[in-house]
């Protein structure tokens, strides 16, 4: 990697991100990029938050990139770091918490910041905008305190805003300085028609109102206006637009406006500094849409790739409202002026209207209200600029067969429509993507698409054309679903996988993906991990462990936090430790300002907030095993005291719980194993809800399996009741051996017993001798490992390359 070039994006955001994934694919050697982004989060989809926020979406679905797409593609990622300075003569960058990168290409995506009022009052608590995460949590959490909400703006975000809040049970007014609500967006009618539709949803508004100041002690209490009235509020949110995040580009010397100023390759006026997204400023105009922000990052990648490129044009805009019962789209030029022509359509029974704007001979804008099918159609219309001249009133009725048009026009349409036309704005999917997904990967259903690519993922307004390319390139197989696959690469299962493995000695996951024909030759994020298990499992001591196909946490041996630092966790058998190691612990946490050391539910130390470049040291100076709290092996045995102190103990539970912690210590997994060891059938440690659990009883043991305490609470089902504890170890090592060979990848023991049957397994090891079978492929798979942190220690070429990889960027010169 020394002959790359060094890029430093400053931004984690869509655009920025986005042109950083073509940029890999057009270039993947090219360069060394390292990315600085100001929230603790991997990239994640700003336009989804309103979903979130309205409870239709979890936190989790809007993750853009996950951490392991910044490992997997070589990518230092300081998340939660704020650039504060650049250094343009001296080519470098500078966080606010003292990280330096040089670069050689720099990109500033540094995004827009939301506008609020210079109110009086305006600095209280509860007085927000709604731009990241962090605001929908506000919102979120103060939704569980209070109940007054006032949103100033009435234009798209303040709506969505409005709704999301209204899903948490707050009273919510909207206000709005115009007559009309999204005035930038809608024309009257359609504005009054969807007043009315969010008024029967229980929303309020209180429009041609000029907010004056904010009243209150330490909380916001009401919001006044210029005419002296005023609406209780305890929590108040701004969304009255944006600015673009200019201040650090400015500050650098770089030309700033409105925005950076760009042209159309969107260089800076220094040189070897670009931008992109809605900190941009492209021929006098910043963009605040995704697409345009999409079609920049594209161009970018091109020209740092060397591919060649005409150049950004600028882009037409549309826009969509994303709130539950209510279909708006609008685009274009959609008021009337000097030389253009409208068409309407309005059915006040129905709830619809269409407009459409004519200006020479061409569609310019659109308005659209309930039924908003037609909209990709016309938009894309717009954007060719082709002459309807003659169409005029066919295009006002519409496309699809419900609105009178003949449904042939919209397959005509969508097979005219170039490779490369955006299909999901929300998640920059091509029609070229979805062509190469439905024609190359199997994908015969809207559910597949949408898994494969993300097209129609996000605010589904895309669906109507995606669900029409479906059709035009499956044809009759449109609807039937391919054979289910362990995932969207291939179409094999995991049982043909492991069989094909087996038969043919396939040795590696290349291997295996060529032999079996992968669609996607790299595979992902999901197959990846589950072939370098399978290949794990089945061939002990002769496979060499891919540490590339491993997640985040299982390569750093450490548990990724939402802040991007780490938590270590030393393995403390059966809960029982020692002063002597209390005493490292400590040691190790006042040396390296570890922020918290908490205890943990499976009678731990856990390590909190530790940097990625201390793990190497800090687990060097434990000098302790990993308790494996990041990956899919055995995590804990959990112990009562049982009869080494307790009255009520019939056995030795300690000294049971810490025999088998040392036994499957380093057991791989096809998901995460917890036991526990109770001394007596009060079951203080927990035994019935873990993957295997130990209970004493007079003159023996209870065996319990399938339990869980998560999400999904599940009781464990008895297995048999043993004498000895010699039987325990060989009874839970071919439990546990049984379910590593025969479940799925990521399947804990409880789904995989209700999957298989209880009785399926009792049968299975009720022979002693296939249990004793079973016992020693165990034992000879742990044979063959050892603690990584022990093999990091000792082994100095993989101590320096994993220090490499987890060190900052070097600082030259």
């Amino acid at each position: 990697m020394a002959d790359r070039k060094k890029l430093v994006l400053v931004g984690n955001g869509m655009a920025g991100v986005r042109a950083i994934e073509h940029l890999i694919k057009l270039a993947p050697d090219a360069y060394s990029i390292t990315i600085f982004g100001a929230e603790p989060y991997p990239n994640y989809n700003r336009i989804m938050l309103s979903s979130v926020l309205a409870g239709g979406t979890d936190m989790k679905d809007i993750v853009i990139n996950d951490w392991d797409w910044y490992t997997d593609n070589h990518i230092q990622l300081h998340a939660g770091h704020a650039v504060t300075k650049i250094d343009t003569k001296r080519k470098k960058v500078y966080s606010q918490q003292g990280v330096e990168a040089d670069y050689d290409v720099l990109v500033i995506a540094t995004g827009s910041n939301p506008f609020m009022l210079p109110l009086p009052g305006a600095n209280k608590e509860g007085v927000i905008g709604f731009r990241d995460i962090r605001d929908t949590e506000i919102m979120q959490e103060t939704s569980q305190k209070y109940k007054k909400a006032a949103v100033i703006g009435g234009g798209l975000l303040g709506l969505e805003a409005a709704r999301g809040l209204l899903n948490l049970g707050m009273d919510v007014h909207v206000v709005h300085i115009n007559s009309i609500l999204m005035n930038r967006e809608l024309d009257e009618p359609a504005a009054r028609m969807l007043q009315r539709e969010l008024e029967a949803q229980g929303m309020k508004f209180l429009l041609n109102k000029q907010s004056a100041s904010i009243t209150g002690r330490r909380r916001v209490k009401a919001l006044e206006f210029a005419d002296g009235s005023e609406v209780e509020a305890d929590l108040i949110v701004m969304a009255v637009g944006i600015r673009p995040n200019v201040e650090l580009a400015k500050a650098s010397g770089i030309e700033v406006n409105r925005g950076i100023v760009v042209d159309d390759f969107m260089r800076t006026n220094v040189p070897d500094v670009y931008a992109v997204g809605e900190c941009a400023e492209h021929r006098g105009r910043a963009y605040g849409l995704v697409a345009p922000l999409y079609e920049q990052g594209a161009v970018l990648a091109k020209l740092l790739a060397g591919v060649e490129t005409e150049g950004y044009q600028g882009s037409v805009t549309s826009t969509k409202l994303k709130v539950s019962g209510v279909d708006v789209f609008s685009a274009g030029q959609f008021n009337e002026g000097p030389g253009t022509r409208a068409l309407r359509m309005q059915d006040d029974l129905s709830g619809t209207y269409k407009k459409i704007v004519f200006k020479d001979g061409k569609l310019v804008g659109a308005v659209l209200f309930g039924d908003t099918a037609d909209g990709p159609e016309l938009f894309s219309i717009m954007k060719k600029g082709e002459s309807v001249e003659g169409r005029e009133k066919e295009l006002l009725l519409g496309f699809s067969p419900a609105a009178g048009g003949s449904g042939s026009s919209v397959s005509d349409r969508l097979a005219a429509m170039a490779d490369d036309e955006i299909v999901c704005g929300c998640n920059g999917v091509s029609k070229g993507a979805i062509a190469d997904a439905v024609q190359n990967k199997g994908c015969n259903t809207l559910a597949s698409i949408k898994g494969c690519t993300k097209a129609s993922a996000s605010c589904g307004g895309c669906k109507s054309q995606v669900e029409g390319l479906l059709k035009l390139y499956a044809g009759d197989a449109a609807g039937v679903p391919a054979k289910e696959g362990i995932c969207g690469c291939t179409d094999h299962s995991r049982d043909e996988i492991v069989a094909a493995i087996k038969e043919m000695r396939l040795m590696t996951v290349k291997e295996v993906m060529n032999v079996m024909h992968w669609k996607n030759e790299e595979g992902c994020s999901k197959c990846r991990p589950s072939l370098n298990y399978y290949l794990g499992m089945l061939w002990p001591g002769e496979y060499e462990d891919q540490k590339e196909s491993r997640f985040t946490n299982e390569r750093y041996h450490a548990n990724i936090q939402k802040d991007g630092t780490y938590s270590v966790v030393p393995r403390v058998y059966g809960g029982v430790t020692t002063p002597a190691d209390l005493i490292k612990i400590a040691t190790v946490a006042e040396k390296y300002d570890v922020p918290m050391v908490k205890f943990t539910g499976g009678q731990r130390l856990d390590l909190l907030g530790i940097k990625k470049e201390d793990l190497p040291k800090i687990w060097e100076e434990l000098d302790m095993p990993s308790g494996h709290a990041y990956g899919k092996t055995l995590r804990t045995v959990k112990t009562c005291v049982g009869n080494t102190f307790c009255r009520f103990g019939t056995q030795d539970a300690i000294g049971m719980g810490i025999r088998m912690e040392k036994a499957f210590e380093r057991m791989t997994a096809p998901a995460k194993v917890k036991l526990a060891v109770s001394g007596c059938p009060r079951n203080c440690a927990e035994a019935t809800i873990k993957d295997f659990g130990v209970v004493a009883i007079d003159g023996g043991w209870e065996l319990h399996v399938g339990g869980n305490g998560g999400v999904h609470v599940r009781a464990t089902e008895l297995l048999c009741i043993v004498k000895t504890e010699d039987e325990v170890m060989e009874w839970s090592s071919a439990f546990l051996q049984y379910y590593r060979e025969n479940a799925t990848w990521n399947e804990r023991t409880a789904q995989w017993i209700e999957r298989v049957g209880l009785d399926h397994v009792k049968k299975a090891l009720e022979n002693r001798e296939d249990r004793m079978a079973l016992v020693e492929r165990l034992e000879t798979t742990l044979s063959h490992t050892k603690d990584p942190w022990k093999e990091i220690v000792e082994n100095k070429e993989l101590r320096k390359n994993f220090e490499q990889l987890s060190a900052p960027q070097p600082v030259q010169g």
